[in-house]
C-alpha cells in the first residue's frame, strides 16, 4: 500500500481517463493519492476529484510560477478552500528562480502569505523549490510552527539537511532513478521516517517510462528504487512511507 503524495489528477492527460488511472495505479498497490493545486482554479478542480473518492486528498495553494496572476481574493479562496475535511495542506507554494516566470519579490511575497496562511489554520505546506535554496530556506525558518514537506527533492544534501533541521520531510520522484542521478546519494542520507515518495504526474515519470507522460501507478518505480537504497523490502519501504504520509498530512 502506497501513497502518492503529489500528483496533478486535474491535468486532461491524466483526468480523461481517470478511473483507469486508478485502477492502474491499485494495481501497482497505490492505494492513496494527493492531488496538489498549483493556482485557485486547479485547487478548486483538486476539491472537486475528492468529492467522490474517499481515498484522494488534496490542497490548495499557488505556486510561485502562477504568483503574478493571483487575485485580491485568493487568500479568502484559499481559507474558503480549506474549510473542506479533504483538504489536508497547502501547496504547492514555494520559489522558482530557474524560470522566474514571476519575479522573484513577488513569488517571495505570495510565498509569505501563504506559509501564514498555514501557520494560522495548523496545516502542512507542500514546498516547491528550484534554483532558490537560499532564499526559501530564509523564509520557511520565518515561520518555525509550520511544518511540511520538500516536494520532488532534487537538491544537494546540505538543503536536504537544512530541510530536516525545521521538522520538514523530503519527497522523492521519478528523478530518483534516472541515470546518473545524484539523489540515490541524498536519499541513503535521509533518515527513514522522515521519507515520502510521489509522482508528480503527468510529470517526470520514472525509468523505464521516462520521457512519457507520468500517472500516479508509478510511484512504485520510486519506491523500490528507495528500498534498494535502504536495503529494505519493497512492503516495509511502502509501509514506512505510507505511515510517514499519514502522520505529515494526518489522513485517515
Amino acid at each position: 500500500m502506497l501513497t502518492d503524495t503529489h500528483c496533478h489528477l486535474y491535468y486532461e492527460e491524466l483526468n480523461k481517463d481517470l478511473r483507469a488511472v486508478l485502477h492502474r495505479a491499485y494495481e501497482q498497490e497505490v492505494t492513496r493519492f494527493i492531488c496538489v493545486g498549483t493556482n485557485i482554479q486547479d485547487s478548486k478542480k483538486s476539491l472537486s476529484i475528492t468529492e467522490n473518492h474517499d481515498n484522494i486528498f488534496a490542497s490548495a495553494g499557488v505556486h510561485p510560477h502562477d504568483a503574478k496572476d493571483v487575485s485580491e481574493s485568493f487568500i479568502d479562496e484559499i481559507y474558503e478552500l480549506m474549510e473542506n475535511e479533504s483538504m489536508v495542506a497547502i501547496g504547492e507554494i514555494g520559489l522558482d528562480y530557474f524560470r522566474n516566470i514571476s519575479e522573484p519579490e513577488t513569488q517571495k511575497n505570495i510565498f509569505r502569505i501563504q506559509m501564514k496562511i498555514a501557520q494560522d489554520l495548523d496545516k502542512p505546506v507542500i514546498i516547491h523549490n528550484r534554483d532558490s535554496d537560499e532564499d526559501l530556506i530564509k523564509i520557511l525558518r520565518e515561520f518555525p510552527d509550520v511544518r511540511g514537506v520538500a516536494h520532488c527533492f532534487s537538491s544537494n544534501i546540505e538543503m536536504a539537511k537544512a530541510f530536516l533541521d525545521i521538522g520538514y520531510y523530503i519527497s522523492f520522484s521519478g528523478n530518483l532513478t534516472f541515470k546518473n542521478s545524484h539523489l540515490p546519494e541524498v536519499a541513503k542520507e535521509i533518515p527513514l521516517d522522515k521519507v515520502l515518495v510521489e509522482t508528480d504526474s503527468p510529470y517526470l515519470s520514472p525509468e523505464p517510462h521516462r520521457g512519457k507522460s507520468n500517472e500516479p501507478g508509478r510511484t512504485r518505480f520510486v519506491a523500490e528504487k528507495l528500498a534498494g537504497i535502504f536495503d529494505l523490502s519493497f512492503e516495509s519501504m511502502a509501509k514506512k512511507t505510507n505511515n510517514n504520509s499519514s502522520e505529515i498530512f494526518q489522513l485517515p
